[in-house]
């Protein structure tokens, strides 16, 4: 009799053990489970986008105009230092005029030396910037682009065709990551659209583009290889 309560108790206590353990994960599993979201990738060949982006374009030729207006200053500077060095050979080594002209010219010498290479910083930065803004504008819009579209995925990929007269590039393009995909899922000419019609000039200064979703009548990822326009002439 003993035995049998006690296997009863012990049954008991492992029934309410079970029924509690129920109960905490059913509370602690969430009411409704989130659907999966069936993947759906774009693909965007952001040189080609760079390279016909007016934007970029209007950045670069700004950059060498300042480029040019510093060259031209190193020019000068440069001639002045020649012109002096043909004067000093016109005095003898031991004159004063010499020597003066001596310390005139290392001063010159140094100045020229310190302006070439805070050119050429100035020079790297502004390019660094450039690429960094026109990047941040294209990532940008094709953030919106993807959420509009409800793309889970965008890669990078490019949309040259194999040359077989070339060994590098065509071992380049062997090992390129993207082997086959279908031409509605490339995005590049659309985002190169968007971007373009959404820029102006006086926008280069530093105001990014207009970045808003395609409306209805902008242009959408074609349906069939005859609705996506195709990149002409040579890149």
């Amino acid at each position: 009799m003993n035995k049998f309560l006690l296997s009863a108790s012990a049954v008991a206590a492992l029934a309410l053990a079970t029924y509690s353990a129920s109960t905490v994960v059913a509370q602690a599993k969430p009411e409704k489970a989130a659907p999966d979201v069936p993947h759906k990738v774009a693909l965007i060949d952001m040189a080609y986008v760079f390279k016909n982006y007016k934007k970029f374009e209007v950045l670069r030729e700004d950059l060498k105009t300042e480029v040019s207006q510093g060259e031209e200053q190193a020019k000068q500077k440069a001639m002045a230092i020649k012109a002096l060095q043909d004067k000093m050979k016109t005095f003898q080594e031991s004159s004063p005029e010499f020597a003066k002209m001596e310390e005139q010219l290392a001063r010159q010498t140094a100045d020229f030396e310190a302006f070439r290479r805070s050119a050429q910083r100035d020079f790297l930065k502004k390019e660094s910037q450039i690429y960094h803004t026109v990047y941040m504008d294209v990532a940008d819009m094709v953030k919106k682009y993807a959420e509009h579209y409800n793309y889970t995925l965008v890669m990078r990929f490019t949309r040259e065709e194999l040359d077989p007269e070339n060994a590098q590039k065509l071992i380049e393009g062997m090992n390129r990551q993207v082997v086959y995909f279908r031409d509605k899922d490339d995005i590049t000419d659309t985002i190169t659209d968007v971007l373009n019609r959404g820029f102006t000039p006086a926008a280069a200064g530093g105001a990014a583009p207009r970045s808003t979703p395609p409306a209805s009548g902008a242009p959408r990822p074609a349906q069939s290889t005859t609705e996506k326009p195709k990149p002409t002439g040579t890149r």
